[in-house]
């Protein structure tokens, strides 16, 4: 088996799943019908969009698996259920898309990466939040 790089792999990972634009997730946001998820590493989280759920990328799927759910510490129990509308994003979009897809494959059907990550989200002027209040 040939390895793969990083590339190919997020590349292949954005075949398989629903990229969403800053406005489309604004938009599902307004609605209250989506789970948001920050997979961020915790160094990265002081500024982050309102509502996000911080779940670090490294235990995203534990915190998805409701097998797992007594397990974990409080803070992570966060309820997810494979027939939620789930949107997780990253800071520029290839970690989410890996998380995405690795949340397919745990059967969410209604999951979405945030194209472009946070970033993308600043870019496009819509409001973050850091641990000071909205900014």
């Amino acid at each position: 088996m040939m390895a793969k790089t990083t590339e190919e792999l997020v590349a292949e990972a954005r075949g398989r799943i629903e990229g969403l634009s800053p406005t489309g997730l604004m938009a599902e946001l307004a609605s209250g019908s989506v789970t948001l998820i920050d997979i961020r590493e915790p160094l990265e989280w002081e500024q982050h969009i309102e509502g996000a759920l911080q779940v670090p990328r490294g235990l995203l799927e534990f915190v998805a698996d409701p097998a797992c759910g007594p397990r974990l510490p409080p803070s992570l129990r966060i309820g997810l259920d494979p027939v939620d509308r789930v949107v997780v994003y990253c800071t520029t979009g290839g970690r989410g898309a890996l998380a995405a897809s690795t949340l397919r494959t745990m059967g969410y059907e209604r999951v979405a990466n945030l194209e472009g990550g946070l970033a993308a989200w600043k870019e496009a002027g819509l409001p973050i939040t850091d641990h000071h209040g909205a900014i």
